[in-house]
């Protein structure tokens, strides 16, 4: 289904070409001066220029031209040469109703959709999720379900980092906690314990003890440096022992990951965050060795300082790119290493057309190199897409990255459950009769929306000041709002029904105010927010649009008595106008990953 201003251009343009103008200028926007017309068309600016012509004759010239349209009900030419056009009410009408008859309201979908893998969430193992892991985790969250809206078929991969050093630190500090477990003796045969050694509570607390004491102050003493290095030289070499195969730091390492990962799916549960895959470093750490051989023998590497390495710069840089570090001097392998390998193993598997990856924006130079590496040693098809994301950080009133009170990292689980503990004390005052269980469930739901539209109604790569008094307003461009306007829809369409009335049933006339009308047009729009946030990977595009229409919405429902309104066929009218509002607000939410409660 075409989208209204491209049905708007291609009269314009046939009246642009009836005056004997290119047809090409007559391309229409949405109006920046609602209050003189709905769309706008400039060509005749342009025109004038090329053709040293006044602007205003030609903008009067295509007016006659567009004189008795039938889907204007206005076209004015105003100086200097803008041409202002109002749409016929019934136009409008008629566009809404098709639209409600398409599927996904007209979006149109690819016919041959893409095949997609979104790399996001990137958590570490052993380590709990914190307020820095929040923005790769909804961000992705919310392109893969925009990309699935819109007919691409998307695999969503965690990606976890679950062979680095911290595993190494972890064993080093078990070690030291509990040098007699069988994982240390050599000489153990037998079959190690089922149960880890350690609580989730001890292995959350045994990394950031570990990653202590592998690190030395600047004002240290030489002694505290030289137990710092000591330490982190054991860690390195307990991380290349696991990664080697060592038995009994394998069963650690096997420990870690069925202790940590049920963890890591309770807190992204409870972001409504979820991956198809959960696949990590480890799963290519075998395939490592033939795509460096396979390197080599294509002449795509070569040493330099002992290293093995992938020249990326190109003739049109502005400076050199450094290469891309495949093998450090001593064998071991990169980040990079393993982002290659993963990469060849997508491609053998799914064939993909894009690989966009969602995580911090400070990582875009390592995520150049790769990408440059990947294609000069065609681990990908020249056409394959591979595009990064990166997020800008959520920071505290003091424009830092958000800390905690005493200045630690604030859980990620703790800012979900102290947003929804505040929540729900908001809607106890405002709503003492609701039964306890559904106080709970509602103020979960909203405090989601607090945290999430928070954070996704700003551009990725933004920084932003993470105000949680601001984020769970009920006024203002905040998740709570939206909310609020979807509830006060679902309340009026209830009362609708409770007086007889069929809401499936009504029917949508002609808008007879301005609000209803600009409400109506707010509506066409949406499949256009939806390209643009696909074409962008921008979740900002939708929460800026379902935040306009709640406003409409809102607008017109303070200037029209709804259920009062006496002409039935005016009351089913607008019935039939807030139910397609509320089912694109619904549809707009779920796209960003949150719900909307049955009230508030």
């Amino acid at each position: 289904m075409k989208k209204l201003p491209e049905l708007i251009t291609a009269q314009v343009q046939e009246a642009f070409a009836a005056a004997g103008f290119d047809p090409a200028q007559g391309q229409v926007v949405v109006s920046n001066r609602p209050d003189l017309c709905e769309y706008q068309c400039n060509g005749a600016m342009a025109l004038a220029k090329s053709l040293h012509k006044n602007p205003f004759e030609i903008a009067e010239a295509v007016k006659e031209q567009l004189a008795g349209n039938e889907i204007f009900a206005a076209v004015d030419a105003i100086r200097p040469g803008f041409i202002n056009l109002t749409l016929q009410p019934d136009f409008v009408r008629d566009y809404l109703v098709k639209m409600l008859h398409e599927k996904k309201f007209g979006l149109e979908l690819p016919a041959h959709p893409k095949k997609i893998i979104l790399d996001f969430g990137g958590a570490n193992v052993a380590k709990p999720l914190h307020v820095g892991h929040l923005r790769p985790a909804i961000i992705g969250e919310a392109v893969k379900r925009i990309l699935r809206y819109a007919g691409n078929d998307v695999t969503g991969d965690i990606h976890m980092g679950d062979w680095g050093l911290q595993m190494g630190l972890v064993i080093t500090e078990l070690q030291e906690r509990k040098p007699d477990l069988p994982y240390f003796d050599e000489n153990y045969t037998g079959a190690y314990p089922k149960e880890a050694p350690f609580t989730l509570e001890e292995l959350s607390e045994m990394y950031p003890t570990a990653s202590g004491k592998s690190k030395a102050a600047e004002d240290a003493s030489p002694e505290e440096k030289e137990a710092a290095a000591a330490y982190k030289a054991r860690a390195l070499e307990a991380t290349r022992l696991m990664q080697d195969g060592h038995r009994g730091y394998r069963a650690i390492w096997r420990h870690i990951m069925n202790l940590s990962i049920p963890d890591l799916k309770k807190n992204y549960d409870s972001l409504h965050v979820s991956f198809d895959l959960w696949r990590g470093e480890s799963d290519v750490h075998e395939v490592i060795p033939g795509m460096v051989d396979y390197f080599r023998q294509n002449g795509y590497v070569h040493e330099s300082q002992g290293a093995l390495v992938i020249d990326v710069t190109r003739e049109d840089d502005a400076k050199e790119l450094p290469p891309c570090i495949v093998l450090k001097s001593d064998g071991a392998a990169l980040y990079a290493t393993t982002d290659l390998a993963t990469i060849q193993e997508r491609m053998r598997e799914f064939h993909p057309d894009a690989i966009y990856y969602f995580t911090d924006k400070r990582q875009a130079l390592h995520f150049e190199q790769v990408f440059r590496a990947a294609k000069k040693t065609r681990l990908v098809m020249p056409e394959t897409e591979l595009r990064f994301v990166g997020n800008g950080t959520m920071n505290g009133p003091d424009g830092h990255p958000f800390k905690t009170r005493d200045g630690g990292t604030l859980r990620l689980e703790a800012l979900v459950n102290d947003t929804g503990e505040e929540m729900l004390s908001r809607i106890r005052e405002g709503n003492p009769d609701m039964p306890e269980e559904e106080a709970l469930r509602t103020a979960r739901t909203v405090a989601l929306a607090a945290i999430k539209y928070g954070d996704l109604s700003n551009q990725p790569a933004k920084d932003y000041i993470f105000d949680l008094k601001k984020f769970m307003s009920f006024e203002g461009d905040t998740g709570p709002y939206i909310l609020y306007t979807i509830v006060r829809i679902k309340s009026i369409l209830r009362k609708y029904e409770e007086q007889g009335g069929d809401v499936k049933g009504a029917l949508l006339s002609d808008a007879a105010s301005a609000s209803e009308k600009a409400l109506a047009l707010q509506l066409t729009r949406f499949t256009e927010a939806v390209e643009s946030a696909v074409s962008e990977l921008a979740p900002n595009r939708i929460c800026a649009y379902i935040y306009e229409l709640a406003n409409d919405f809102n607008s017109f429902y303070h200037e029209t008595k709804i259920l009062a309104e006496p002409d039935e066929g005016k009351k089913q009218s607008y019935i039939a106008l807030i139910a397609m509002t509320k089912k694109i607000l619904e549809t707009g939410i779920d796209m960003l990953g949150f719900e909307a409660p049955e009230k508030m």
